[in-house]
């Protein structure tokens, strides 16, 4: 889960309510999907029977982009796996679409621990909606928020044993580690004292490790994961600990981006699939310092 600061959902709900509907409308001729290797664009026929063929599809969002979400469902819903890994879930999660089908969405996806507020509903209602429909199982694969606390305050001994082993497995290269970093303070909108900086760094790998542990335990294959474009990065996310639990493991890890915007991709993905982007505020004024 990224740390960009959050308008107050409350407020949001009926704008973002109209927006989903509005969004619904767009076609999707307006996506490109590049082959990052061969640098040509490619169908979603194409993206489809490539993911059929892999091991691991890591399919990352920006996480207020409602087309994104909307596109994921689809692109799963053709794959009609059983179950999908989830960052919106804490670990030992999962929905259960057939509990009380007279409740909404929302409370159904609370039962399983996902918090509204925090992820802005109903910015992901694209994403679960379109799952629930194909009874596509979503289970949680992230660690909780309060263990995250304790690994930026007490570093490696708040590691469950799992995590610890798959990290210990999997250490970062220089430029990785580098990388990582960068994104943390961007993330935080610069504002990100050094000396946090390892604790944190450590927080999102020890996410990074539960949701590739999670992955590793779904019978399906490909096995797929939910999470946003950080955690799917082949650097120093989720292909980097899988390539190391299962070596010659077929991934496939998309970044979902906006067209018009500038976005640091490379070959840190598979796949690159831009979407129409969507206004938003900056979102560092939280922070009394906007970006520059």
């Amino acid at each position: 889960m990224t740390c960009t600061p959050r308008p107050h959902s409350a407020a949001m709900k009926p704008l973002l309510t109209l927006l989903l509907i509005s969004l619904g409308s767009v076609s999707h001729a307006a996506d490109h999907i590049v082959e990052v290797s061969s640098g040509r664009e490619i169908s979603r026929t194409e993206l489809l029977a490539q993911a059929r063929q892999s091991d691991f599809l890591l399919l990352g969002e920006i996480h207020d982009n409602p087309h994104h979400h909307r596109r994921r469902a689809e692109l799963i819903a053709g794959l009609a796996p059983k179950a999908i890994v989830a960052e919106q879930l804490d670990e030992d999660r999962r929905t259960d679409w057939a509990r009380a089908p007279g409740e909404t969405l929302e409370k159904r996806l609370s039962a399983a621990g996902f918090d509204a507020a925090g992820w802005q509903w109903p910015l992901h209602e694209p994403l679960f909606a379109g799952l629930a429909k194909a009874q596509i199982d979503v289970v949680g694969a992230n660690i909780n928020r309060n263990l995250a606390r304790r690994i930026v305050r007490e570093g490696s001994p708040a590691l469950p044993a799992p995590v610890a082993a798959a990290l210990a497995a999997s250490p970062l290269s220089p430029g990785a580690e580098a990388t990582l970093d960068a994104d943390l303070l961007d993330n935080h909108c610069g504002q990100l004292p050094a000396s946090r900086v390892p604790g944190m760094r450590l927080a999102q790998r020890a996410r990074d490790a539960a949701m590739a542990l999670g992955l590793v335990a779904l019978p399906d294959r490909p096995a797929i994961l939910v999470a946003g474009n950080g955690h799917v990065r082949a650097d120093y996310g989720v292909p980097a600990l899988l390539a190391r639990l299962r070596p010659g493991a077929r991934i496939i890890n998309i970044a979902f981006e906006e067209e018009g915007k500038a976005a640091d991709t490379g070959t840190a993905y598979t796949h690159i699939w831009r979407t129409p982007a969507v206004h938003r505020d900056d979102p560092c004024k939280g922070f009394g310092k906007p970006r520059p």
